[in-house]
Formats: structure tokens, C-alpha cells, sequence
């Protein structure tokens, strides 16, 4: 082959070999690896998922437990958590509402999580 034919086959194979990784970029990415999936998110004891669940953790007694402790509840904080013991006793959980100390969109997001004891008397010996 004389050198004018091979510079030109040269050429020609550089041609398409640059040609083709044009276009390989133009092109979309094609997913090399498994989709990537997200990892259920842990159950916690504050969010129960049922009433059920709630059953299975300790209930926060509305009637003795702390302002720290109530404060900690979803949507409650400090001040709604003062109210809450300011308007102590409660006969059912549900008072919270009736005497107006949380709306009832805040009280649906903790009402499986607390509870509303009574004290008992004791027995006379």
C-alpha cells in the first residue's frame, strides 16, 4: 500500500471513531446499576401507626405527666404543654378540646399517645 492510502484509511477510521463518540454523548446515560431504594423510615414510639400501636407503648398521662414531657409531644411545645397543665384535671382526653386548650387538628395528632387517668380513692381499712 502506498502511504497516501493509508494516511487516507487512517483518516477515514479516525473519522468514525470520533464521529461515534459524538454521538455516544448526545445520547442519554443508560442506569448501569440497581435503582436505588429508599429505606422504610423506623417506627418510633412517638408516631404510632394505630390506635392499636399506641396500645403498646406507655400513654402519656394528661393528668400527671411533666411540662417537659408534654412539650415533647407533636405540635405541643412549651406553651400549649403549660396550658395543658393549667387546665388539670381532665376526666377524658378529649377535654382538651371541649375546653379549648388545643385545636382539634393538634389534638388529632396526639390523641393516640396520650391518655387521661383518674386518680382512684384508696380503700378504708
Amino acid at each position: 500500500m502506498n502511504h497516501g492510502f493509508k494516511s487516507l484509511l487512517l483518516a477515514i477510521a479516525m473519522s468514525a471513531l470520533f464521529s461515534g463518540a459524538t454521538h455516544a454523548k448526545d445520547e442519554p446515560k443508560k442506569a448501569t446499576t440497581a435503582p436505588v431504594v429508599a429505606a422504610a423510615p423506623a417506627a418510633t414510639s412517638a408516631t404510632p401507626a394505630t390506635p392499636a400501636a399506641a396500645e403498646k407503648i406507655a400513654l402519656l398521662d394528661l393528668n400527671s405527666a411533666t411540662q417537659k414531657e408534654l412539650a415533647e409531644l407533636p405540635k405541643i411545645g412549651e406553651a400549649r404543654s403549660a396550658a395543658i397543665i393549667k387546665g388539670r384535671p381532665y376526666k377524658g382526653k378529649d377535654e382538651l378540646v371541649s375546653k379549648k386548650i388545643l385545636t382539634e387538628d393538634v389534638y388529632n395528632g396526639i390523641k393516640d399517645l396520650v391518655i387521661a387517668k383518674q386518680k382512684t380513692a384508696e380503700k378504708k381499712k
